[in-house]
C-alpha cells in the first residue's frame, strides 16, 4: 500500500505571520519544525493502518522545509521542484493508493487565513467553472486525474470546509482559524495526535468513498493583481484576455489546466 502525502507551511498548527514562512527570518524555524511534525503524524498514522511505502512532497516555497531526519526511514523525500505541471503534487503517479495534504490554506478569495493566497501573491482569484478555487482544488483534481482518492486534508479551518465539499467522506483536522490578520490556534500537541488519528482512520476504511468526481470540462478564469501579468499570460496559447487583469481558458483534459496555469501564473 502506498501513501502520497503533500505538505504545506501556511496551514501549519499556530502560524500567523510571512515570516513564520520564510526561510530567512528568525521566526521560520519553529514553524518548520511544526511542519515536519504534522508530516511526521501523518506518517505514523498510515504506518498504523499498514502502508508500507510512503512519498512526501515538500511543496513549501523552496521545497526545502522538512527535517528529513525526523520521518520514519521507510518515507521517500521529494525536495526542491521538479518543475513540471504536477508542481506541487510533483511524484503523484496512478500506482498510489490515497494521498493526505497537510499544512493546507485557503486561497486568495478567502478571509479564512492571515496567509490566503492562490500559489503565489501575484494571483487574486482563481475560478474553475466558475467557482473560487484554492491550492486545495488543484492539488485533489490532480490526485484524481492520477485515480488517487484524498483522504485526509490538515490545515485552517476554511480550507477543510472547502474539502468537506469536494467529497463530505474526506477527513479533516483543523488545526487554526483566520480572525483578520490573526489566527486562532489549537495545541500543536494536540494537532498531532489529531492527524495521526485521522489518517490511521481514513487510510483503513474503504478508500473508494473517498474518491473524487472531476468535470468533463473546464473554464478557467485567473485575475492577477498586475495587469501585466494578465497581458503576459494572454500570449499562451488558447489564454483569452477578458480584461486588464483577468484571463481565460477552456479545456476538457485537466493535465491541460495544470500546464497552461504552470505557464502564465
Amino acid at each position: 500500500m502506498r501513501l502520497f502525502i503533500c505538505a504545506d507551511i501556511e496551514g501549519t498548527t499556530g502560524i500567523a505571520h510571512w515570516d513564520e514562512t520564510d526561510k530567512p527570518k528568525a521566526d521560520y524555524e519553529p514553524f518548520a519544525a511544526q511542519m515536519t511534525r504534522e508530516v511526521n503524524a501523518a506518517c505514523t498514522g498510515a504506518l498504523e493502518a499498514g502502508f508500507k511505502e510512503i512519498t512526501v512532497k515538500d511543496a513549501h516555497d523552496s521545497a526545502r522545509n522538512i527535517d528529513f531526519s525526523q520521518l520514519p526511514e521507510n518515507v521517500r523525500l521529494i525536495r526542491d521542484w521538479a518543475r513540471n505541471p504536477l508542481s506541487m503534487m510533483a511524484g503523484i503517479d496512478e500506482g498510489f493508493d490515497a494521498c493526505v495534504f497537510t499544512g493546507f490554506h485557503v486561497g486568495a478569495h478567502s478571509a479564512g487565513n492571515p496567509l490566503a493566497h492562490t500559489m503565489n501573491l501575484n494571483i487574486y482569484s482563481l475560478k474553475i467553472n466558475g467557482l473560487e478555487a484554492s491550492e486545495l482544488h488543484l492539488n485533489a483534481y490532480t490526485a484524481a486525474y492520477h485515480g488517487v482518492p484524498l483522504v485526509c486534508v490538515t490545515g485552517d479551518a476554511a480550507v477543510c470546509e472547502e474539502a468537506k465539499k469536494i467529497n463530505p467522506h474526506i477527513k479533516t483536522v483543523p488545526v487554526i482559524e483566520g480572525i483578520g490578520d490573526a489566527s486562532i490556534s489549537i495545541h500543536p500537541n494536540l494537532a498531532l495526535q489529531k492527524i495521526q488519528k485521522n489518517v490511521e482512520s481514513a487510510l483503513k476504511e474503504d478508500l473508494s468513498k473517498y474518491a473524487i468526481q472531476i468535470p468533463e470540462n473546464f473554464e478557467i478564469e485567473i485575475s492577477f493583481k498586475q495587469h501585466h501579468s494578465a497581458y503576459h499570460a494572454s500570449h499562451y496559447p488558447g489564454v483569452e484576455r477578458l480584461d486588464a487583469t483577468t484571463v481565460r481558458f477552456r479545456t476538457n483534459d485537466y493535465y491541460e489546466v495544470l500546464r497552461t496555469f504552470y505557464y502564465i501564473r
